[in-house]
């Protein structure tokens, strides 16, 4: 019976040992999150899906236990008044919405350890604060008209996007962005612009990212712009993720990753607008040469996207990269092992649909030569009708 004492201090023991470990205080760094500033004033365009979308913050936050106040009012920008919130969202704001003094409190508020969450057309506001267009990663540019297209998930560990699956279909306005935001933010989602018409981000058109700034944290969409995707319980979902990537209380990578390519689009193929007929690789040794009436497989290519938005073409007959030989000066081949500076062109998207390819090696654009009877060789310096394929995806 002697045992019963010590089993029963073990016991004790062990209770008390799990009770402290129960009672261990949450790192201040994932707090819950508690309060957040929905900001909407607008200076140019005004998205009537406004409203929805405040709404559906709200909605959010009785659901999951944090307070939400809405406001036009720029004055409440000020360096008490933000410090109660933990993420600030810019709901669709466009155009100069904040004066001088409003802005200092904004920075001063990030880099207090603030969160910022960009919402749609908050990337086509303040272009004359530097400050702010690095906050939200990339400058708006222009769109096509509201469409469906493939959103492409590359992180599913974010708690923005860990609820998707590797592609979501969907329709809204599709932004094209000044500059690529992946160098300095992680790239959470992005276009699949062979799904679309009117994407000009050569292949690699990022839609949705975050990133670590200023001492705080900022997460953007741009997604948003119908009214119907605030119903839509994916991207609601993927808001409140957001929302606490960007107050901190849940944890995130938000680094970039600029070692990672971004995913490759398998099954392109190229007919040139010359001869409508398409773009084959033969073999190592043989120049390209638009001359198919058929789709086989030294007619399919990757389309490998390359960094600051370049692509490669890999053949899909002999798995090398098209290189535009002797610096652009002599016919294409698929007859290299590896992508490097004559192996990299630009995809420009021509407004009739069609693209072109230009070498970045010579910055000189890939011509059908005579209308598609002789190799393709990277020598012009503008598009023409025989510098113009159409790109087609193939299974």
């Amino acid at each position: 019976m002697r045992s019963r004492p010590r089993l029963l201090a073990l016991v004790t023991g062990l209770a008390v040992m799990l009770a402290s470990l129960v009672a261990l205080p949450t790192p201040a760094s994932a707090a819950p999150l508690t309060k957040v500033l929905v900001f909407s004033k607008t200076a140019g365009f005004r998205h009537s899906s406004i409203p929805n979308g405040i709404a559906a913050i709200q909605q959010l936050g009785s659901a999951n236990g944090f307070t939400v106040t809405s406001t036009e009012d720029a004055a409440q920008f000020t360096t008490s008044n933000l410090a109660q919130y933990q993420a600030v969202v810019f709901m669709s704001t466009t155009g100069d919405v904040l004066n001088a003094s409003q802005q200092s409190a904004f920075e001063s508020y990030i880099a207090a350890g603030g969160g910022y969450v960009g919402v749609h057309a908050a990337a086509d506001t303040e272009y004359s604060w530097p400050w702010y267009g690095s906050l939200v990663g990339a400058w708006f540019d222009s769109h096509p008209a509201i469409q469906t297209a493939t959103v492409k998930i590359e992180d599913q560990t974010n708690p923005s996007t860990a609820h998707l699956g590797t592609t979501w279909v969907r329709s809204d306005e599709w932004y094209n962005y000044r500059t690529n935001p992946r160098s300095s933010a992680r790239v959470l989602a992005s276009l699949d612009e062979s799904s679309y018409s009117g994407g000009n981000m050569s292949g690699d058109h990022p839609i949705t990212w975050c990133k670590a700034y200023g001492g705080g944290r900022a997460w953007y969409t741009g997604l948003g712009h119908t009214e119907a995707s605030y119903t839509d319980p994916n991207f609601t979902r993927m808001l409140l993720g957001g929302l606490q990537v960007a107050a901190g209380s849940v944890t995130a990578d938000c680094s970039p990753r600029t070692t990672t390519p971004p995913p490759t689009a398998s099954g392109s193929t190229l007919r040139a607008r010359a001869n409508n007929q398409y773009v084959s690789a033969p073999n190592a040794t043989t120049a390209l040469i638009a001359n198919r009436s058929s789709v086989g497989t030294t007619e399919r290519f990757d389309l490998v996207n390359l960094a600051n938005g370049n692509v490669a073409l890999r053949s899909k007959g002999n798995g090398q990269f098209v290189a535009a030989e002797n610096a652009g000066a002599a016919a294409l081949i698929a007859n290299r092992a590896t992508a490097g500076a004559w192996e990299t062109f630009q995809l420009v998207r021509n407004s009739d649909g069609t693209v072109s390819l230009r070498a970045t090696v010579n910055n000189r654009y890939v011509a059908a030569d005579n209308a598609g009877a002789s190799p393709l060789i990277a020598n012009r310096t503008s598009i023409g009708q025989w510098e113009k394929f159409d790109l087609v995806t193939t299974n």
